[in-house]
């Protein structure tokens, strides 16, 4: 499988960085891990938008949903689609439940039929594999404020795993076990975020920690906010897990192979 991170920025978009989005490439396949706030641009930048086979959402925070409103307007009056009168093939969209009456108050002016003309939308379940292509994903319930969804992906005998937003959870450990590739949220930092509340985010420290426990094979550090400090982020996790661990960078392309 190759990675590209299209946007890793924590929160908010940041300068020449969007918030969270990753495309996942294997076999033909294209598998989009959220569309966050700033992320249409630079996602364009790496693939067509009518290429991309699936979207994956984590969650509904507009960090990690918000673009897919701009991917609508793509879809429903670009002027292949006017020309011919009608929209082109439904882009199949995994994500939580209210998924489409999110996209569609955030739109604004249309109701969740109109946005399912557009969006092929699948709601996901705790534990549940889906196929898209050669690709297969398995998302786990993990902790936030609101319903969200750590998603594992393998291909041919690799595999990698996706946080999305979360705290402490133990779902997140068991979903990433073994993983060739784990990209991990380290939101906070030890002794600068300490009274931030339980169940929101993960410090570098626990990210560092969980990919330990998991036995991850190798770790980027990824939803740093703008404010953040990286590198006393990767210091803190460098301290919990002995791997490979590096922090993800917009524009970033890696490889995910499979142990040998």
């Amino acid at each position: 499988m190759q990675v590209t991170v299209v946007g890793c920025s924590g929160s908010l978009p940041a300068p020449g960085n969007a918030a969270s989005c990753y495309l996942v490439e294997a076999g033909g396949t294209k598998l989009v891990l959220d569309v966050g706030s700033g992320a249409l641009g630079p996602l364009q930048a790496a693939t067509s938008l009518t290429d991309v086979d699936a979207v994956v959402l984590s969650h509904l925070h507009p960090d990690h949903c918000m673009d897919l409103c701009g991917w609508y307007v793509f879809a429903r009056y670009h002027p292949d689609v006017l020309r011919s009168g009608r929209p082109g093939p439904r882009l199949r969209v995994y994500g939580p439940s209210g998924t489409l009456a999110r996209l569609a108050g955030a739109y604004g002016g249309v109701g969740p039929e109109q946005m399912a003309a557009v969006f092929d939308v699948v709601e996901l379940q705790d534990g549940e594999t889906y196929q898209i292509g050669e690709m297969r994903f398995t998302v786990a319930r993990v902790a936030h404020p609101v319903e969200a969804y750590a998603t594992r992906v393998e291909h041919g005998g690799s595999s990698l795993a996706y946080s999305g937003d979360t705290g402490r959870s133990d779902a997140l450990v068991r979903l990433a076990a073994d993983v060739d590739l784990l990209l991990c949220e380290a939101s906070f930092l030890v002794g600068v975020d300490d009274e931030a509340p339980e169940g929101l985010h993960l410090t570098a420290r626990d990210a560092g920690e969980h990919a330990a426990r998991a036995r991850a094979r190798r770790v980027l550090l990824t939803h740093v906010p703008p404010w953040g400090d990286p590198v006393r982020a990767l210091a803190q996790a460098r301290s919990a897990y002995p791997g490979p661990l590096a922090l993800a960078r917009a524009g970033d392309v890696h490889q995910v192979r499979p142990r040998r």
